[in-house]
């Protein structure tokens, strides 16, 4: 094995659990693949009894890549998947146990939205503008979000409530489980929520699973939650047969629940935990790196670790002093054009990172301007479009008659004369029934509660489903007829009558969605299962974005940035209000932007560049801007700041003519 000496410590730790501290550019993912392969060759275990999780999808597909690289055949009986693929699994085996029958959908993030949205506005009576309550449900999705990873139940919650608000989110939790459950449906929180809670309370289950799970290796530690925790902790048991592998140091998600303090309790929990910290980096220049290691040392730490590299000093950091964020833009775009000709290197090489999406905007411009290749993270996900949501709400019909959600959205698209007060009647019936809206329509006062001629369009339009409910068996052709009999195609064009261009995308898009379904069709999937594929392809997709593409320069957020490594980084917008952000006062919150900045410096190998301006515009107008706090944490031998106001005349004078030399060198 090519591995340093704490690389091998790692992989030939077998008995008893172990915490890798794998820094930055450290070949964390070099030592799960390696220990994989160390556990099928020399620890007795079959591929089937390892598993290791990480946190997307394409994570989990190039450490499968790799396991299969190393370990050859055996390493494809590996189980490498995310958290949320395992639980599935789990809840899959005995969906009863969750109170949930065996078709069960996933809520995605725009449908649990959706629904808190409904159920807001139940609470409040109706009384509410759309915008009040678009912040009041994306609120609630963030709370209740945090309540489930905390394994807290509605009744937990609303013990704990303190504020009005806290109160209302606790009542809204309780309605909104049981919606789900009558919608025989999970969101993406409850597939890690219903494992915990089925194999703290069955035995059997746990040991099953205990039997099957030898060995556990969990990729990006730092960032699991309390949810994800427990279920290391119910999978690997008191054996503690298994190795967490994560930098406390790039720890940035706490806003969406992760625990760093996770590295204290599972020292707690497992006394005997052994540590082996990957320090060699072999990503960045030592200026790059050392400037990195002055900054993250001003965070309190449970393991000490400081980075090093045998990669040569390289060049110094340049800190870039600007007048506005128009000259920053300006600035970073002529530079990038400049060194992708001097340094003869592809577009891909160079990235411009940032603490929010809006600080691109300028630089978009210039890039256009110059006519440089570039991709923006953070596009909207195929499966957001309008279209898209519609074929698959029609499918989760299909597959799960009880989705009142995938119902709300289709049954007036395209128009079938059923109206909101309509649907209004028949949420009553649910409601006196306690079943979901389609169940409903069998009620014998249905036609009491909407009238005569609702109600046969009601049973048309459930009768209607059933028919393409038992053709199934070939689900994509299936969907595709229904939908081409509902005159869907036909719909969408007379929405874009006046762009047959756009029509035509909008339908292709549902083409590139039947045949995603086909795929995994003659894969063996059966119609349930490619649901709960695809809402999982979209929610952990989301975190993964693109491959990077060579003949792109890269914008992205810092974010976005982790796990990413590029030549050429310029990280913007060093300032106060932007990193740290405005919104973080606390100790805890202020320490968690000094590891999103560290993340964005170890970002780069070979240079650095951090600009800062001396006003910004912000909400119209333009402000004055002082420096980030962090600068005054960086080693000044290791830097470079240009364009300060004390600058040297003669200085400046200077660099203004390597840039004129620089264009001349380009028009030449």
């Amino acid at each position: 094995m090519d591995l340093n000496p704490q690389q091998l410590a790692a992989v030939r730790h077998l008995h008893g659990p172990l915490l890798v501290l794998a820094g930055a550019g450290s070949g964390k993912t070099r030592v799960i693949t390696a220990k994989i392969s160390h556990l099928l060759r020399n620890g007795g275990l079959e591929p089937e009894q390892v598993f290791a999780v990480t946190f997307t999808n394409r994570a989990a597909r190039e450490m499968s890549e790799r396991v299969i690289a190393d370990a050859g055949r055996a390493g494809r009986k590996v189980s490498v998947s995310t958290f949320h693929r395992l639980g599935l699994r789990i809840i899959r085996e005995d969906p009863a146990a969750a109170g949930l029958k065996p078709g069960f959908s996933i809520f995605n993030a725009g449908d649990a939205e959706s629904l808190l949205r409904e159920l807001l506005r139940m609470h409040w009576g109706g009384e509410a503008d759309a915008t009040a309550l678009r912040d009041a449900s994306r609120a609630a999705v963030g709370t209740i979000s945090n309540w489930k990873n905390a394994l807290l139940t509605p009744e937990q919650a609303a013990a704990t409530a303190r504020s009005t608000l806290d109160r209302t989110h606790a009542a809204v939790y309780r309605d909104y489980q049981n919606h789900l459950l009558m919608s025989n449906a999970v969101d993406f929180d409850d597939l890690l929520l219903h494992p915990v809670r089925l194999l703290h309370q069955a035995a059997d289950r746990r040991a099953l699973w205990q039997a099957r799970v030898r060995y556990l290796l969990v990729d990006e530690y730092q960032d699991t939650n309390g949810a994800q925790y427990e279920l290391i902790r119910l999978l690997t048991g008191e054996r503690g047969a298994f190795t967490v592998v994560g930098d406390d140091d790039q720890s940035i998600y706490a806003w969406r629940g992760a625990r760093p303090d996770n590295l204290v309790t599972l020292s707690r929990d497992f006394p005997e935990l052994a540590v082996v910290k990957l320090e060699q980096n072999y990503r960045s220049r030592s200026n790059i790196l050392k400037s990195a290691n002055a900054l993250i040392s001003h965070n309190p730490h449970l393991f000490e670790k400081r980075l090093w590299s045998e990669r040569g000093p390289g060049d110094l950091v340049r800190i870039v002093e600007l007048d506005d964020d128009d000259a920053e833009a300006d600035r970073v775009a002529s530079e990038i054009v400049q060194q992708h000709a001097r340094r003869r290197c592809g577009w891909g090489e160079f990235a411009v990172v940032y603490r929010s999406n809006h600080q691109a905007r300028a630089l978009e411009l210039r890039l256009q301007a110059m006519k440089v290749p570039y991709r923006i993270s953070g596009g909207g996900s195929f499966f957001d479009r309008g279209e898209v949501r519609d074929a698959l709400a029609y499918y989760r019909l299909l597959v799960n008659p009880d989705d009142d959600g995938a119902l709300l959205r289709v049954i007036n698209v395209p128009r079938r004369q059923l109206g909101a007060a309509t649907l209004g009647a028949l949420q009553r019936v649910a409601n006196r029934r306690r079943s979901a809206l389609l169940p409903a329509v069998d009620a014998s006062d249905l036609a009491t509660e909407v009238g005569g001629s609702a109600a046969r369009r009601l049973i048309g339009f459930r009768d209607w489903l059933s028919h393409w409910r038992g053709q199934l068996q070939r689900p994509a052709v299936a969907l595709r007829d229904m939908l081409n009999d509902a005159g869907y195609e036909g719909w969408l064009a007379s929405l874009s009558k006046d762009d047959a261009e756009l029509a035509r995308i909008r339908w292709s898009n549902v083409e590139l969605l039947l045949a995603a379904i086909e795929r995994r069709s003659l894969a063996g999937d059966d119609p349930a299962e490619i649901l709960r594929s695809l809402a999982l392809d979209d929610s952990l997709d989301r975190d993964d974005d693109d491959e990077v593409d060579p003949e792109q320069v890269q914008l992205l957020t810092l974010h976005a940035a982790k796990g990413l490594e590029f030549a050429h980084v310029w990280l913007m917008g060093f300032e106060e209000g932007l990193l740290p952000h405005r919104n973080c006062i606390t100790d805890e919150q202020v320490a968690e932007e000094r590891r999103l900045a560290y993340v964005g410096l170890t970002r780069a190998m070979e240079s650095l560049t951090l600009t800062l301006t001396r006003k910004r515009r912000a909400r119209g107008e333009s402000r004055r801007s002082e420096p980030s706090r962090f600068l005054a944490e960086l080693p000044k031998e290791h830097y470079e700041w240009e364009g300060r106001e004390d600058e040297p005349e003669e200085r400046k004078e200077a660099r203004a003519r390597e840039s004129l030399d620089a264009l001349k060198n380009l028009l030449d």
